[in-house]
Parts: C-alpha cells; structure tokens; sequence
C-alpha cells in the first residue's frame, strides 16, 4: 500500500517550532542586550558633558578655587528639550600639584538619586592655573 505524503508529520512540526521558539529567544536576548547597551552610553554621555561644563566653568570663571571638595547639582539635557532631563550629581576634588600655580580638579558624576557608595557614571581630570 502507497503512503501519500501530503504535509509534514507532527514530530518535524515539533522539531522545527522548537528551532524557531531557541532562534527567537536568541533573537530577543540580542536586542534586549543591545537597549540595555544604548541607554548606557546615553547615560554615560550626559555624566560626561556634566562633569565637561564643571570643569569648563570652573576654568572660565577666573576665580583660583580652594583646595578641597566641592559638590553640586545639575540637569542635563535641559528641560523642554525631546528627551527626558535627567538629575546629576557631581563631586569635584580640587588638589594641589608640586607646582604651586597650578592645581589638579578630579570631577565625577553619579546619577542623583544613587547613594553615598556608587559608582561614578563618569570622571574627568583637568589642570588649571593661577589667574
């Protein structure tokens, strides 16, 4: 007696939506890495361009800043603009170099809401001198 093959048998069925639920899944894993990645550097990007207008502020202002710490608040990007503003925090550590006109501004940026014990989004070290 002749068997007419008409369509698939439930077994390849089985196999191949098994190959397509792994495939998607891995599908799925890769983008969901991939926003995880861009949201990231778009952070890490703002703490950047934070601790880049401190820096630039404190170089710009004249004024020959005091050996210590200083902390500080900022929003970036501004409000109103077509993203989201987000809230910085940032820490400069002023130090005085071997060479007594010039001093050393270490600069990181933490997300506002993050505690005492985090980790820096960015840093940044500039050089300024007397005025």
């Amino acid at each position: 007696m002749k068997r007419a093959h008409g369509g698939f048998t439930l077994l390849e069925v089985l196999v191949a939506l098994t190959v397509l639920a792994l495939s998607l899944g891995a599908v799925i894993q890769a983008v969901g890495d991939y926003t995880g990645n861009q949201a990231y550097l778009r952070d890490r990007t703002f703490a950047e361009w934070v601790a880049r207008n401190q820096l630039a502020s404190v170089q710009l202002s004249g004024q020959w800043p005091s050996v210590g710490q200083q902390k500080g608040d900022a929003e970036l990007p501004a409000p109103g603009a077509e993203t989201e503003g987000r809230e910085w925090r940032w820490v400069m550590q002023v130090i005085q170099t071997a060479e007594a006109d010039l001093r050393r501004l270490d600069i990181e940026v933490f997300q506002r809401d993050a505690g005492d014990k985090a980790v820096p989004v960015a840093r940044l070290s500039g050089f300024m001198e007397r005025p």
